[in-house]
């Protein structure tokens, strides 16, 4: 075609191109989340009834068999209508029905996804987690079974922040399950011994994974990220975006014990990023320093009187929470404050 066939793109056009493209987009979120609410409120349904009929009349097994069998004769053209599904149903109503809180959240995410926190989660509150999180963060089924066996729950409930004292009580919660405690890089081709520089390139050159064990909902920024103050240059080892958070994230890698020093380095490049990169609309920078060793206590002191938003936290290249730790989650009355925060 001649170049006079395509009209002038007038001015602004672009702008109305991405404003309609993201009301489309959002319009097929709403509508899959719809639709999906509907099949897991059709499979509640089922469940109860099969429940119900059972303990009424007494039947066994062989019910849910039959069912099956018929059910695919009437409806040939859809799908999950097979005795193994047909069983995950019972199962999902006999284990959410007595559970107030639960029981409206289930229905705002994948039936996949719930088979999975079913399947894998026991407790609870661990199943509200990873239903809130997914929910919030739109992981997909393969990031949640990630997130589930690299321990996240564990990881973010002992997460060692100030973000009570630095961030607005609107993204404290946000903040917190934002940040673990411990991250898990078994992707990377290292061994025990290595460099903060081999440690940095070993994750740049993984990006995929490390922003996967972050949590996924960062965007990498850049490595070695050059501030200068006063004609001076320094150099964050990693910065990184928190798209809900709307806050930079700047990283600092350490393959030693974590020192209290580095609470003061972090909380110089937090000062300079807010004030010369970080944009009008967004919130105040997070710092993370990465350590391969803390003492709990330690960061406890060396956090104490920080004024800038920082969180310390470990790495490992295994999946093993350390079992001291195991017992050191907040009480139930507290994470149960803390996921509903999170909504906020």
């Amino acid at each position: 075609m001649k170049k006079k066939d395509f009209p002038e793109v007038p001015e602004g056009y672009r702008l109305l191109l991405l404003s309609v493209k993201d009301r489309v987009r959002f319009a097929q979120y709403e509508a899959l989340k719809a639709v999906n609410k509907e099949l897991v409120g059709l499979y509640w349904d089922i469940g109860k009834m099969i429940v119900e009929r059972q303990e009424q009349s007494g039947w066994g097994k062989s019910v849910v068999k039959l069912l099956s069998t018929d059910l695919r004769k009437e409806f040939p053209g859809i799908r999950g209508f097979s005795a193994q599904n047909l069983w995950y149903m019972r199962q999902f109503y006999q284990e959410y029905h007595e559970s107030k809180k639960l029981q409206p959240l289930v229905g705002e995410i994948a039936w996949t996804h719930n088979l999975v926190i079913m399947s894998k989660c026991k407790d609870p509150q661990q199943r509200e987690f990873y239903i809130r999180m997914t929910r919030k963060f739109g992981w997909s089924k393969n990031v949640l079974i990630h997130q589930i066996e690299n321990q996240s729950y564990e990881k973010s409930l002992l997460g060692q922040t100030n973000f009570d004292r630095t961030l607005t009580p609107e993204l404290q919660a946000q903040a917190k399950l934002a940040v673990k405690d411990e991250y898990t890089f078994d992707f990377l081709e290292l061994g025990e011994e290595h460099s903060e520089r081999e440690l940095e390139k070993a994750l740049i050159a993984r990006i995929e994974g490390f922003l996967r064990e972050m949590g996924g909902m960062f965007a990498f920024m850049g490595s070695q990220y050059r501030l200068e103050v006063e004609g001076d240059e320094f150099f964050i080892d990693l910065l990184l975006f928190h798209r809900r958070l709307k806050a930079l994230v700047a990283i600092e890698l350490k393959i030693g014990k974590f020192q209290p020093e580095y609470v003061g380095k972090m909380q110089f490049y937090l000062t300079a990023l807010d004030r010369q990169v970080r944009m009008e609309d967004e919130n105040p920078s997070i710092g993370i320093i990465l350590c391969k060793e803390k003492k709990r206590t330690i960061v406890e002191y060396a956090l104490h009187d920080a004024q800038k938003p920082i969180g310390v936290a470990t790495y490992e290249i295994t999946k093993i929470l350390p079992k001291a730790l195991k017992g050191k989650l907040p009480s139930p009355d507290e994470i149960s404050k803390l996921l509903e925060g999170f909504e906020k």
